[in-house]
């Protein structure tokens, strides 16, 4: 085992950094792409974006438009192809592709392969490549797990909900149809809140990380990406409905498991300062004893007793339940789904998208430890783990291909959020109480118009959380908080004939207010006092998503 200098126990590249240089040096003696050294560093990015303005723009613009204009292409050959066959009476309506049925629907016939594939795509946000990469490189081997396991648990039970939707009200369009018929206007208002706020944080969620790391990488400014990448995505949304965004989750999801291959090669196979499992066990074994993690058993980096990674695994469980019983996007796509394809979709996508975070994590996560690479836990806060790692291993090609995986990531999930924000205010905002008699053409239009209002007010969103300098990190976190009380009513909709209005309202307001005072007063406990900071540590943002959840 390579000896470790006294000066450098326990030193980080920021905390020894003075005017620009630091005493930090890698353990392993190793230089970045252009064999410069990274002794000396304050971080790993400095500032510096390693790729050009112009690619930056390509892959938000040019890679946006090719994706698009290959969805449209393969919605309009679809819809050549289904307006040439014989439909018969009783389900042209459904099939028809000029109607809002279709539009928010897909004629609720979509296959299993296919229901597989668009829960996979729109359950892997930015967060899942981003964020799991974080918490390995933050608590070692035991947050890919719970990131993993702690995000699985959802979509699987949610099969449950997907076999009672085709059971008791296989004509719906929207969740909340079910809590106005059940509970009433009042309910049906306050669920809508609930619905919109749990579709603004995951959508503004996806931009922070997309954003992020395509500035990073490319010096693209921010702003301008976080306005774009939703902007980008309505192209296809609106030309091709919720059948376009199946077509453009199969194909996001394909890229981001081929580009997740390529990494797990070149990291456990071919990379020269890594290459096997051998030789990542052996560094960190090293960067146990020169940086060992607060909280773990032995402060090591290979063991599942970890303080911090059991409490991140709680907020996680709890967080997740909020972003997929309380997003309508998952109740669309048990709607749209045939009645055999739907519960057997989620248990498939559910076992499938564990391999993702969980790969990608014990990856890039370990390997930035293994390597000991001197990023800051100001940028893995960010999600900029894996473009460092991929930084060091292949150079500006890795790079890229971080930056594309990301950006599929990133686009697949908004489509999916836009169509479910356009289908709750056409049917629950506009059909309800402005026009209960609109006709197919007129929930189309609003539909789309929705897509479009919907890109430009998550992107200043976005902008607002970026301007209070709140992480992907920080916001992934703290979702529990503010959206986890609505899970048990919203489900008890469907699930308990007994449960009324009243209760369900109460559970979700009073909830939603015990969260939100039980963060902000652990918070204020902290040494330092209320803050940002103090909000996004573990003990108030395990006590806030716990309090949502059960009170």
């Amino acid at each position: 085992m390579e000896q470790i200098p006294h000066n450098q126990l326990g030193l980080t590249p920021d905390g020894g950094c003075k005017d620009g240089h630091s005493s930090w040096k890698n353990q392993f003696g190793l230089s970045n792409h252009d064999g410069k050294s990274y002794d000396g560093q304050c971080s790993f990015f400095n500032g510096e974006p390693p790729l050009t303005h112009s690619d930056g723009w390509f892959i938000v613009l040019g890679i946006g438009t090719l994706f698009a204009g290959f969805t449209c292409v393969v919605v309009w050959m679809d819809s050549r192809r289904k307006g040439a066959q014989p439909q018969s009476t009783e389900n042209s309506d459904s099939q028809s592709s000029g109607n809002s049925e279709h539009f928010t629907t897909a004629g609720r016939q979509m296959p299993l392969g296919c229901t597989c594939a668009d829960v996979v795509s729109k359950w892997t946000w930015a967060a899942s490549l981003l964020q799991s990469s974080n918490v390995a490189y933050r608590f070692g081997v035991s947050g890919p797990f719970w990131y993993a396991a702690g995000a699985s648990i959802q979509i699987l039970l949610f099969s449950v909900v997907a076999v009672e939707i085709k059971r008791k009200c296989p004509a719906i369009h929207t969740v909340l149809e079910v809590v106005y018929v059940r509970w009433g206007a009042r309910a049906h208002c306050v669920f809508l809140f609930f619905c919109l706020l749990t579709n603004l944080i995951v959508t503004a969620m996806l931009i922070l990380g997309g954003s992020s790391v395509v500035h990073a990488l490319t010096g693209v400014n921010t702003y301008a990406v976080s306005f774009m990448i939703p902007l980008g995505v309505c192209a296809y949304t609106v030309t091709g409905g919720l059948r376009g965004t199946y077509y453009a989750s199969w194909m996001h999801t394909t890229g981001i498991f081929l580009i997740l291959l390529i990494f797990v090669e070149m990291v456990y196979v071919s990379s020269p300062d890594l290459g096997s499992i051998d030789r990542i066990w052996e560094n960190l074994q090293v960067i146990n004893l020169k940086n060992p993690v607060e909280g773990n058993s032995d402060g090591s980096l290979l063991t599942m007793i970890s303080k911090s990674g059991i409490i991140f695994g709680v907020v996680n469980i709890v967080g997740n339940f909020g972003t997929v019983f309380v997003d309508q996007s998952y109740w669309q796509g048990a709607i749209a789904a045939s009645p055999s394809a739907g519960w057997k979709g989620y248990l498939l996508a559910g076992l499938a998208w564990f391999s993702i975070p969980f790969t990608l994590a014990t990856t890039m996560g370990l390997a930035a430890r293994a390597l000991d690479l001197p990023i800051t836990m100001e940028e893995a806060g960010q999600g900029l783990v894996p473009p460092a790692v991929a930084l060091h291993l292949l150079g500006r090609s890795g790079a890229n291909l971080v930056a594309v995986q990301v950006f599929l990531a990133v686009t697949a999930t908004a489509n999916s959020e836009q169509l479910a924000v356009a289908s709750l205010l056409a049917y629950d905002v506009y059909k309800q109480y402005v026009n209960p008699s609109c006709t197919s053409a007129q929930i189309i239009a609003v539909s789309r118009g929705s897509v479009v209002l919907w890109a430009v007010l998550s992107g200043v969103f976005a902008v607002v959380l970026l301007e209070l300098k709140l992480s992907l990190g920080w916001v992934y976190l703290a979702m529990g908080n503010l959206v986890g009380s609505a899970v048990a009513p919203i489900c008890m909709s469907l699930l308990w004939k007994d449960c009324t209005g009243t209760a369900a309202i109460g559970s979700a307001i009073f909830g939603q207010a015990a969260a939100i005072t039980g963060w902000i007063l652990m918070a204020s406990q902290e040494e330092e006092g209320l803050s940002i900071e103090t909000l996004g540590r573990d003990y108030p943002m395990v006590t806030g998503n716990l309090l949502a959840l059960t009170v």
